[in-house]
């Protein structure tokens, strides 16, 4: 059997070029091959296309490359985490090519797979999908994307054999299984790699004909960035967040399959028991998300998609981004429940992006608004210039159109039938001249 080479972390950063495309793993710092990319960081490689999620955290993984201004043009979902991002964006030194996080982990899983591209209906109507083709597919418009391949990929794994096998951990499969498809050169970081035979058939997660390289690096804390260890204070919220999130979990019912997004839908996982009956999805790659841990980071636990550790709950079980998104977009999520920057009065949706900042960050909201077979938006009823948020038309860049069933405020609960808006609630103490006051979008009582 043909062996993987091993490698030193400085080995493998001579294998790319000025010029190439690159690819890393990896969801926020975790799976992120990060002593690869600091390897990367001390060569003089420039005008590099990187691909990814995101370019980690400040002076972290890509966030070094970036900082060398190595970087010329990068293709990813969510890149406004790292304020060094936007700031390069707006000053015009990178070039960035947004995509939604679960059409970016398709078009790689297509690119490795030999496939010139694919229609999604992910991104349609939305300013993502100006310029594009677009198709009638079952009579919804779906967007074409060319799938992605790379020049090098450097990819995160727990543990690999000699020949080049890869195990993951937990969450940690995110976008690295896909990239060890998808590129002509792959190098594979490992905590550990063991004899062949170590490592069961049935346990592989990439088979070793696709690994050309094995570098061998021990994750630290610090290699984690925000993700080395829960922070109490982060699960604080104050009374009106917490009612809200509250009144989230009375819509859902026995046996769904929920996806929660950041910001107060993140509240919901902390109030769930077993006795509701749910089972809660992260589009990074988890069935089965328990409430935070008490102690502890994610070298011990799995990490949610706002980049938490979080626990697992029996049942629970893990796969890489693309078969999460697959799950989303084939209709296998029942309910998505996520904020809201707007909504209208036809139920459409805008949360991902401001007027003003760089177009960075759309991560899952497109592919959750137009896939779960529910939506629930839970946001504040205005913004914090005492603006209505619940609009008669949206004025910022949408996420999905028609896609909202429900938006609970702290204010009101409204829900969405034939694209009208109709009163169902009030906040204890709130009147409904208040709500109208407050309100700009259209609605009945």
């Amino acid at each position: 059997m043909k062996n993987a080479k091993r490698i030193s972390a400085n080995e493998a950063a001579r294998l790319v070029r000025d010029g190439s495309v690159l690819m890393a793993g990896g969801f926020g710092m975790t799976g992120n091959p990060v002593h690869l990319l600091h390897a990367l960081a001390e060569t003089g490689v420039k005008g590099l296309t990187y691909v990814g999620n995101n370019v980690g955290e400040r002076g972290l993984g890509a966030g070094r490359l970036l900082r060398n201004g190595q970087i010329k043009r990068a293709i990813g979902s969510y890149f406004t985490s790292n304020r060094e991002a936007v700031a390069a964006a707006q000053e015009k030194r990178i070039e960035v090519e947004l995509l939604p996080q679960g059409t970016l982990a398709e078009a790689i899983r297509a690119g490795g797979a030999g496939i010139g591209g694919f229609f999604t209906p992910t991104s349609s109507g939305t300013l993502l999908a100006k310029g594009k083709e677009t198709r009638m597919i079952g009579g919804a418009e779906q967007v074409f994307v060319q799938g992605l391949r790379a020049d090098v990929a450097f990819v995160r794994a727990w543990r690999a054999d000699t020949a080049g096998n890869l195990v993951y951990r937990l969450t940690e499969q995110n976008f690295n299984r896909a990239m060890a498809t998808a590129a002509d050169v792959v190098v594979a970081e490992v905590e550990e790699i063991v004899p062949l035979g170590a490592l069961a058939p049935g346990e592989i997660h990439t088979p070793s004909l696709y690994v050309d390289y094995l570098v061998e690096a021990h994750t630290t804390l610090e290699d984690l960035g925000s993700s080395a260890s829960v922070d109490p204070d982060a699960q604080k919220a104050d009374a009106t967040r917490l009612r809200m999130a509250r009144r989230a979990l009375a819509e859902l019912r026995p046996g769904e399959i929920v996806n929660l997004g950041v910001g107060i839908p993140t509240l919901v996982a902390e109030l769930v028991t077993p006795d509701h009956g749910l089972m809660l999805h992260t589009e990074n790659g988890m069935l089965g998300v328990g409430p935070a841990p008490s102690a502890g980071g994610a070298l011990e636990h799995p990490v949610n998609a706002g980049k938490v550790p979080v626990t697992e709950l029996l049942g629970a079980s893990y796969f890489d981004s693309a078969d999460s998104f697959a799950m989303i977009r084939g209709g296998h999520v029942d309910v998505a429940v996520m904020g809201g920057l707007e909504v209208d009065g036809q139920g459409n949706l805008a949360n991902w992006a401001v007027p003003g900042k760089p177009l960075l960050g759309v991560g899952g909201a497109m592919d959750l608004a137009s896939g779960a077979k529910r939506l629930i938006v839970t946001m504040m009823h205005t913004a914090p210039s005492g603006a209505p948020k619940l609009v008669r038309e949206c004025s910022l860049p949408l996420t999905a159109r028609g896609a909202v069933d429900v938006v609970i405020t702290d204010l009101a609960v409204f829900r969405f039938q034939d694209r009208r808006m109709r009163l169902v609630e009030l906040a204890p103490g709130v009147t409904i001249d208040e709500v109208r006051a407050k309100t700009s979008a259209p609605f009945t009582a």
